[in-house]
């Protein structure tokens, strides 16, 4: 897609920033704020695009109800703050939709709801299904249960993310920064990026500086993991302003547009390898590091030589190199308490002497995905 087909896209992910939809931190709600959003989507539904929101504000929100100056450090705070503040968000997105007769509905996730394979498709038939009822999905994060080991770390993320489970055409960003710069937006002489071809190539770009109302929690760094993450699954990400979001949308020369790479990753992996949290490390032998690089294996308990940290079945660990080198991350069958009498046996002589029920993959190929 190149930016003249933005107009084109037939399934789009809107993500909107706390500072956006709050103003300077400490304020209410912006209910001008959501309206303009809201606005900007419904125009594109016109078009014929489905439109799923990722909305952050619920802290934001919460502040000024609570009596808050500022966004609260501590967790219990900020779960206090989400837990008073999501329901308002939820109840403007509401009302502004229902001045075109649209159904929004809201969704809440942490990063436990989809990195399994069978809460992962959960999510997804529930997007889909909304999607095709016609109805609007406002998804943020669940901070109000929300700890640092299940967080997805900022909504950007969260955005491409969602992209990826929707299979969406077009991944947008609005921000209180309106592009991409090749210096801080503050330093006089700095000039917007348009377009960008590959993330990779702006390593050597100054990349910094967050919101200017000092409420949310991404800044431009977040904004270009999150081009990353979408544009590595053939997505294409747009970069821009509430106040320009509407003519972006309509192809406009306005913000930054990241070009999509040709080929595609898998969608559930890269959701396994950027929004799952390692829980321990399963390091390898120089035979098996080869043949998960090289074959796309399985990894079998033969092939390991030590296992490092607590985890249950089912958790994200990485899997290394025995020089340290951290080649995986996959989701791991067993616990780390079973798996040190399982290291460097084959599966049949695991099933002989511990029965037949050890006779499996320590990380099956479905559930692995090489960094």
């Amino acid at each position: 897609m190149t930016r003249s087909k933005i107009s084109s896209a037939r399934r789009i992910v809107i993500k909107i920033g706390s500072s956006s939809l709050t103003g300077k931190a400490g304020s209410e709600l912006d209910p001008a704020a959501v309206d303009r959003l809201v606005d900007a989507v419904v125009a594109a539904r016109e078009r014929g695009a489905e439109v799923a929101v990722v909305s952050s504000g619920a802290i934001a929100a919460g502040l000024s109800p609570l009596g808050l100056k500022v966004r609260p450090r501590d967790l219990a705070t900020q779960q206090a703050a989400a837990a008073v503040g999501q329901g308002l968000l939820i109840h403007r997105y509401t009302e502004s939709f229902a001045r075109y007769r649209v159904i929004a509905s809201q969704i809440l996730l942490t990063t436990q709801d989809v990195i399994h394979r069978t809460h992962y498709k959960n999510a997804q038939r529930a997007l889909y299904r909304l999607l095709s009822l016609g109805v609007v999905p406002v998804i943020n994060e669940n901070d109000t249960v929300g700890t640092q080991e299940i967080r997805f770390g900022d909504n950007d993320r969260l955005a491409a993310l969602v992209s990826l489970v929707i299979g969406a055409d077009l991944l947008v960003l609005v921000s209180d920064i309106d592009a991409l710069y090749d210096a801080p937006p503050s330093q006089p002489g700095a000039k917007r990026i348009s377009e960008v071809e590959s993330v990779s190539a702006l390593d050597e770009t100054t990349i910094g500086g967050v919101g200017s109302s000092g409420v949310g929690s991404g800044g431009m760094v977040t904004k270009v993991e999150a081009a990353r993450i979408a544009t590595s699954a053939g997505i294409p990400m747009l970069l821009t302003s509430l106040d320009k979001a509407a003519a972006a949308l309509l192809g406009e020369d306005f913000g930054t547009f990241f070009h999509a790479r040709p080929s595609k990753t898998n969608s559930r992996l890269l959701w396994l390898a950027h929004a799952s949290t390692p829980h321990g490390r399963l390091v390898v032998d120089d035979g098996a590091v080869k043949a998960l690089i090289e074959r796309g294996v399985s990894l079998l308990p033969a092939g390991v030589t030590s296992v490092e940290g607590e985890f249950s079945a089912g958790d994200a660990v990485e899997i290394a190199s025995q020089s340290g080198l951290v080649i995986a991350r996959g989701l791991v069958a067993f616990d780390s308490s079973e798996i040190p009498q399982m290291l460097g046996r084959s599966t049949k002589e695991l099933a002989q002497a511990l029965g037949a029920e050890y006779e499996r993959e320590l990380v099956h190929r479905d559930d692995l995905v090489l960094i």
